[in-house]
């Protein structure tokens, strides 16, 4: 009998992290945290790092368990989203929300407290944003939906930065506009060798409402804006050579790999796309933060 309760808790405890979505929010906490660093030429205090990370973490997560809350019916029809609790009955729906509103009031009185004001609303209107315009209002009702709501996906570095500063400058907003474009050949990528699940759930997403070469097409055209957005933070001097070569090399191979998919398309090749592009973000920002703090040893 102790051993059935035991094995229960922790698979109980999984479901409710599952809500989370555990992965896209690491990747968005990821890219705050970066916008943190770069925002002073120095260390970040503790208590705004640990603060302004569990706090965005904690909203994030809120938000994300709504959208599972609103998209439960059509995650069940979903092969990539069936496996979740909400689609499969295991969590109620009122045990979600409760769930969601700790998490919520947690994590805004984690940021009020230990970051300021303008970092809490911001993370509030940001993740709300991506909860009610894009779930409920642009998701089911357009195929530029993802485009559209790539502001809200994107706002984590200025998230990150108002938690330092108070304040959101020019450079955070361009690393908001990197993620922004970003976001269409990164999740366009999916939709393209998840287009079944997509007709079967009725959502219009761009490979069902407009097909897969001008789909390919569009994954392409961003994909070289991508390359020349990447290369704004050299040339706004917030970066130097060793981000701008990273930047360079990595967008490289993501326009290999987009050349690839409009002009040799397969499913197995979408898949390895959408794949690199999570690489592709994490190690960009990666680079932002390397060169930030070489600059500042060698006094740039």
């Amino acid at each position: 009998m102790e051993s059935t309760t035991f094995s229960h808790t922790p698979s109980r405890i999984s479901q409710y992290v599952a809500l989370t979505k555990p992965r896209v929010t690491q990747l968005a906490v990821f890219c705050a945290v970066i916008g943190m660093f770069l925002a002073v030429p120095g260390m970040v205090s503790w208590k705004v790092l640990i603060g302004g990370t569990i706090g965005i973490w904690l909203t994030a997560g809120a938000v994300f368990a709504i959208n599972c809350l609103v998209e439960q019916k059509v995650d069940a029809m979903m092969r990539r989203t069936a496996w979740r609790p909400s689609a499969r009955g295991e969590i109620s729906s009122a045990q979600i929300l409760l769930f969601s509103a700790v998490l919520g009031a947690i994590g805004m009185w984690t940021l009020y407290t230990f970051t300021n004001a303008l970092t809490m609303w911001l993370t509030f209107g940001t993740f709300v944003g991506y909860a009610i315009i894009y779930t409920l209002l642009l998701k089911p009702a357009t195929p530029q939906n993802i485009v559209i709501d790539g502001a809200s996906g994107a706002m984590p570095p200025a998230l990150g930065w108002a938690a330092v500063t108070g304040h959101v400058p020019g450079d955070a907003w361009i690393l908001v506009l990197i993620i922004f474009v970003w976001t269409p050949p990164h999740f366009w990528s999916l939709a393209l060798y998840r287009r079944k699940d997509y007709e079967n759930a009725g959502l219009p997403m761009l490979p069902n409402t407009h097909g897969e070469a001008y789909t390919r097409l569009h994954i392409l055209l961003y994909t070289v804006i991508l390359f020349a957005v990447t290369l704004m933070p050299f040339i706004s001097g917030m970066s130097g050579v060793v981000y701008l070569t990273v930047a360079v090399l990595l967008g490289m191979a993501f326009l290999g790999y987009a050349r690839r998919i409009y002009r040799e398309y397969s499913d197995a090749l979408a898949r390895k796309t959408f794949r690199y592009s999570i690489v592709y973000l994490s190690v960009l920002f990666a680079a932002l933060l390397v060169d930030h703090y070489v600059r500042v040893l060698i006094g740039a």
